[in-house]
């Protein structure tokens, strides 16, 4: 028994086979059969309805299957469609009772008439339509034509807040020739189909909806329908943010740092150029992509916004550097500027005297000796020519100690003592205008200082006030940015 159902699976496999290919070969002497005899008396150049005043009707339904491109500056939308138009030819039916039951047949596209649906909002040179795929005929008499198209539309991009912008791009649909009571175009879905949709890296397609639309051109009085698909793209910012958003946000904030370099070094002004060129490149790389148009983007605002502003800090930073250099020929600080920049806005900004090359300002003793110097003055006038006062040292006196040229070291060092102690010797009357004149060069070196350092702390406290000033407006503007995206 075995052995017998062994050999009985292979052989009614092989009278299953046979009884195919005898079947398919009947079905291909009756294809061969009817497609003669179909185009016997057939002519694809003329619209095929028994009725010339009745309408024919072609539905339309379109697939998006991929966005191949989007071209900005140019406005051209490249995408790759699946179309499918249905319409019934009165002059290719047939009964299948007398074809063997044959209900299907595929046949070359060019045998049949085909409607002359085009895209009307194309932007491609080459005008060539579909390609020349076949046409499934039913025997009922009606055609499918499925056949493939890469597109390339016309697209207004409106790319005001690139790079969180969406876009509208249509797709119409219509017959060139026809009007609408010769060839009427219906919808096959409220929609495009998107469920083969391959996603794009830059662009997701959120939508394809459809609308029918029926013009009155002012040419002619009979109606034109379109079909118009409307592909609604958002673009994927991810890439902008972390290419051209993030690089100008971070170089945008070195702006306010310029403020906070000490004026010695000598960068302050070469840091706020080196800022603005490389905004200036980022500018020029948003600019190359974007359509010329008159809408701004938002990108492009943000960095002609920082642009301005690295501008007026470059500015501001000369006029400070300015300040910071004011020498001895340069004015006294105002009183007001003392009040309430010295004073007041020094103390909030925690500006404090640290390594200046000049000493600090005077301090209240050294005042009190600098209101001494005329009284000094009178006494060594009174010592020119007068005989030498009741209580003077002798000169012996002078000797006894350690001198030098006959006057006490420490007297020397310190000349508000020797109005106490004058000199007897007639040499030391010009010692004594040396050594005043030696302290009155240190004491108009110190006011000197005392005035320069006053400027370089008005200086200081002006970096720091402005530096926080544009910190603030550069964190302003960045989330003012962000805060417009859609």
């Amino acid at each position: 028994f075995g052995g017998r159902h062994r050999c009985f699976c292979p052989c009614w496999l092989y009278r299953a086979a046979a009884t195919q290919r005898g079947v398919l070969t009947a079905q291909g002497r009756y294809a061969q059969k009817l497609l003669n005899d179909l185009m016997e008396n057939y002519s694809s150049a003329l619209r095929p309805v028994e009725d010339t005043d009745e309408a024919l009707n072609v539905t339309l339904q379109v697939t998006l299957s991929q966005i191949k491109d989007m071209d900005e500056r140019n406005q051209v939308l490249i995408t790759y469609l699946w179309i499918r138009q249905t319409w019934h030819d009165a002059y290719l039916k047939w009964n299948k009772e007398d074809y063997d039951g044959l209900e299907v047949i595929r046949i070359p596209s060019s045998l049949v008439w085909r409607p002359d649906i085009v895209l009307y909002n194309k932007a491609d040179d080459d005008f060539s339509g579909p390609l020349d795929t076949n046409v499934v005929l039913r025997y009922n008499g009606e055609i499918t034509w499925d056949s493939p198209a890469i597109t390339k539309s016309s697209c207004v991009v409106d790319v005001s807040y690139f790079p969180f912008d969406s876009q509208h791009c249509n797709l119409t649909f219509g017959s060139w020739t026809y009007n609408g009571n010769q060839v009427d175009i219906a919808m096959g879905m409220d929609s495009g189909d998107l469920s083969d949709f391959v996603e794009n890296v830059e662009w997701e397609c959120q939508g394809m909806p459809a609308v029918k639309n029926v013009i009155m051109y002012g040419c002619c009085s009979d109606p034109y329908p379109d079909i118009t698909y409307t592909v609604l793209l958002k673009r994927r910012s991810s890439f902008y943010i972390f290419n051209l958003l993030l690089p100008c946000l971070m170089i945008s904030f070195l702006a306010p740092l310029g403020f906070y370099l000490p004026a010695d070094s000598g960068e302050k002004v070469s840091l706020g150029v080196t800022v603005l060129l490389a905004l200036t490149v980022f500018q020029l790389m948003v600019a190359e992509s974007m359509p010329p148009s008159e809408s701004v983007p938002l990108i492009g605002k943000y960095y002609i916004a920082t642009m301005t502003m690295i501008t007026a800090s470059t500015a501001l930073t000369i006029f400070i550097m300015n300040i910071h250099f004011c020498g001895a020929e340069a004015k006294p600080v105002p009183h007001w500027a003392k009040v309430i920049i010295i004073d007041y806005m020094s103390k909030i900004f925690f500006v404090y005297e640290v390594g200046e090359n000049c000493t600090s300002p005077q301090t209240k003793e050294e005042e009190q000796h600098g209101h001494g110097k005329p009284q000094q003055q009178h006494g060594n006038a009174e010592r020119k020519g007068h005989p030498v006062p009741r209580g003077c040292r002798r000169y012996e006196d002078f000797e006894s100690s350690t001198n030098i040229n006959g006057c006490l070291k420490e007297e020397l060092c310190n000349p508000e003592k020797i109005d106490i102690y004058p000199c007897t010797c007639a040499g030391h009357a010009k010692i004594m205008r040396n050594v005043e004149y030696i302290a009155n060069c240190f004491r108009e070196q110190k006011a000197t200082c005392a005035k320069g350092a006053e400027w370089k702390k008005v200086a200081k406290v002006m970096d720091r006030f402005f530096m926080w000033i544009f910190f603030i407006m550069v964190f302003l503007m960045s989330i003012l940015v962000i805060g417009k995206a859609p």
